[in-house]
């Protein structure tokens, strides 16, 4: 009886902290805001509110000064900021505190990005007679220059991993860059910054030969969920309210289908972004990972372009907010690996278990978490 109250106690503060989060991105994410930032200003009062709200880092233990949310509540948390289309990297900075926490660290103050994105781009860790530097560019960084700090995924010479939190005003911005919804993207050269003994920690054991990608995938799934539930909320509030021929043209028998269809693909999306809250951490497993980006960026496309669809000519204009979330669905699924990269991932670690084992990467999803 003491557990199921404790697990009802957990749920009932789950869904007060979700339902004053949608509150609270209501409040503070307009058309006013969403047009400033993508102008290219950072919204500040915005994150003021979420700092706030205690949300950066909601996904730290409770002991180590989190809320101590659980991974499932954690991908709703990021799934209705991506549903009001909050232009911050909020969801980076609450896996980066997961991540710095759980590696030794102290909570992060302020916004926090994630560096390197791609797998290609490596960064290095130098030790000599001036202290440790860092070595190497990072491209298309999230809120490269906005965000105050950046977690860095760095090796040694040895090839050990570590993470490392880096004051972004040490680095350089080679190249400013926005991408379809107009966010930040920064080509930032970490080339001889210096760190301190306390701004390096060991990689926690989970960071395996993808570094950060699982990570930030897992934030692009959960946001394209929630970007993909903005879309279908347009697409059936403008289909029950626009009227041809004297009906509304939700009557009409193409529409339903391409609702329909919207509808599949936003299912099959959802069960697999849910499939990742599984793990004790968003990330943590490799090939739901892969399956989860994979199928999110197919269904994001599809959704995007059936609602733009029912919409018509209304859904093309800056005066109606669809573009918004259809903008950012564009954008995030092809960020932190696109559908051929991820799926090109599933088939090496199905041929890497062989014929017996696929059965069980299948469905032993605790064990198969740990190998990947």
């Amino acid at each position: 009886m003491a557990c199921a109250d404790g697990e009802n106690a957990m749920e009932d503060m789950s869904a007060i902290v979700l339902e004053q989060a949608d509150r609270l991105f209501a409040q503070h994410i307009d058309k006013k805001v969403l047009s400033a930032a993508d102008a290219g200003h950072w919204p500040d009062a915005p994150w003021r509110a979420v700092e706030d709200a205690g949300l950066p880092s909601a996904l730290v233990p409770e002991m180590k000064g989190g809320a101590g949310l659980t991974p499932d509540v954690g991908a709703n948390l990021i799934r209705r900021s991506a549903f009001h289309s909050v232009p911050l990297p909020l969801a980076e900075t609450m896996i980066a505190n997961a991540l710095w926490t759980d590696a030794g660290g102290d909570v992060i103050a302020g916004a926090v990005t994630l560096a390197p994105v791609n797998p290609q781009d490596r960064i290095t860790l130098v030790s000599g007679a001036a202290g440790t530097i860092l070595r190497g560019i990072a491209r298309h960084v999230a809120w490269g220059q906005q965000a105050p700090t950046a977690l860095v995924l760095a090796h040694d010479a040895n090839g050990k991993a570590f993470l490392c939190r880096v004051p972004t005003a040490k680095a350089r911005s080679n190249k400013t860059r926005r991408n379809v919804a107009y966010e930040p993207r920064e080509d930032v050269d970490f080339g001889g910054v210096q760190l301190a003994a306390s701004d390096i920690l060991p990689a926690p054991a989970s960071l395996g030969v993808d570094g950060l990608m699982p990570f930030g995938a897992a934030i692009r799934v959960q946001q394209m969920i929630g970007g993909m539930e903005r879309c279908m909320d347009y697409a059936l509030s403008y289909a029950n309210e626009r009227v041809q021929f004297g009906r509304p043209i939700a009557k009409f028998q193409a529409i339903q289908h391409m609702l329909a269809i919207a509808a599949g693909h936003f299912a099959a999306a959802s069960a697999a972004g849910d499939a990742l809250t599984e793990s004790p951490r968003l990330g943590d497993d490799a090939l739901a990972v892969a399956i989860a980006k994979s199928r999110c960026g197919e269904s994001a496309g599809q959704v995007a372009a059936l609602c733009h669809q029912v919409h018509g000519a209304m859904g093309f204009t800056q005066e109606h907010p669809l573009h918004y979330a259809t903008r950012r669905l564009w954008s995030w699924r092809d960020e932190w690996g696109a559908e051929p990269w991820w799926q090109d991932k599933i088939g090496r670690m199905i041929c890497a278990q062989g014929g017996e084992g696929l059965w069980p990467l299948l469905v032993d999803r605790p064990a198969a978490a740990g190998a990947a």
